[in-house]
């Protein structure tokens, strides 16, 4: 069996990509918002494959938090419901935390489970001072600095998403 290799998404992985998300959530919306995200400036989307084949993807896009709008926001990921558990997704985080710093990116907000999330660095949101626009218990809202000390100076506020979340949720 050849390896597992992140990389980034291409025109000709999009179908795939599409048939993934929408088999891992279950409905069509997921896939939507990825393809209103993936035309934005800043949008970094990853997928991992083997051979031809994609079998997860992940997706950043820009935030804006006060005047600053340099953070993404991990969302979704999504790994084809027949290749879960299989580690998968941590390869699709590690990659898009490094590609992420690459950015300049001096953030990353997940709002996700928050169990699966601190294995890479991610804390509550809500000590810094951040919310998120939709009614979230505070515990699945997590953020993970990259740029020492920019959390602190952001000055917290409501974290603001691409209007393609509110189109597509």
């Amino acid at each position: 069996m050849s390896p597992i290799t992140i990389r980034s998404e291409s025109p000709a992985d999009e179908l795939q990509v599409a048939a993934l998300i929408e088999a891992a959530f279950g409905q069509p919306q997921e896939a939507a918002l990825v393809a209103a995200l993936r035309t934005e400036p800043g949008t970094i989307s990853l997928v991992a494959a083997r051979a031809n084949e994609v079998l997860g993807h992940l997706l950043l896009s820009r935030v804006r938090v006060g005047h600053d709008e340099r953070a993404l926001a991990l969302a979704p990921m999504a790994v084809r419901p027949d290749h879960q558990r299989e580690g998968i997704g941590g390869l699709l985080v590690e990659a898009s935390l490094s590609a992420a710093r690459e950015a300049g990116a001096p953030a990353v907000l997940v709002l996700g489970h928050p169990e699966y999330y601190p294995r890479f660095g991610f804390v509550p949101a809500a000590p810094f001072g951040l919310s998120c626009k939709w009614p979230v218990p505070d515990e699945v809202y997590r953020v993970l600095e990259l740029e020492p000390g920019w959390l602190a100076a952001t000055g917290g506020g409501q974290v603001c998403y691409s209007d393609a979340f509110d189109a597509e949720l």
